[in-house]
């Protein structure tokens, strides 16, 4: 997916984020990489699934993203779940700091993609699901299908009459 008009290219979306987190704000971060690692990226080797962001000492890290050793990288790769800085304003941090540590809210990555020519990673400030949050969007979700569904059906037999 890539959108033309900001030179944004989605490379791997988080969607289990979305599935146990509600998403209350997002924030966009620049990661510290190395050059296989962009390459690896740049092929889509990367996965989201079990990342998760913490801060440290007033700076922001991502833990758990994996990104696969680059085929020809040889001994350039670095460890594929090694922890990476990311780069924001202090300010930002620090606003961050704050709203978690006093709302008890979680850093999670949700997407990581190519703005330009750098690698971008969408951090989601995100309040946890209970089970039962979980199956109430499931709900919801299957309820919009039928919805869509009956409305494609209808307007076909609509169609047909003429």
């Amino acid at each position: 997916m890539a959108d033309n008009k900001t030179g944004t290219k989605l490379i791997a979306p988080n969607k289990k984020a979305r599935h146990d987190y509600f998403v209350l704000d997002t924030y966009e971060a620049g990661i510290e990489l190395y050059g296989t690692e962009v390459k690896s990226i740049r092929r889509g080797q990367v996965n989201l699934k079990d990342s998760y962001c913490s801060i440290d000492k007033g700076e922001l890290f991502v833990w758990g993203m994996h990104i696969s050793p680059y085929e020809q990288g040889n001994i350039f790769n670095r460890d594929p779940i090694r922890t990476r800085k990311l780069l924001m304003h202090k300010k930002e941090i620090n606003r961050l700091l704050g709203t978690v540590t006093q709302q008890g809210l979680t850093l999670v990555p949700l997407s990581i993609y190519f703005r330009g020519s750098r690698v971008k990673l969408e951090i989601g400030l995100c309040k946890g699901k209970k089970l039962y949050d979980k199956r109430d969007s499931d709900a919801a979700r299957q309820a919009d299908r039928e919805i869509e569904r009956a409305m494609k059906s209808r307007s076909r037999s609509s169609r047909d009459d003429y």
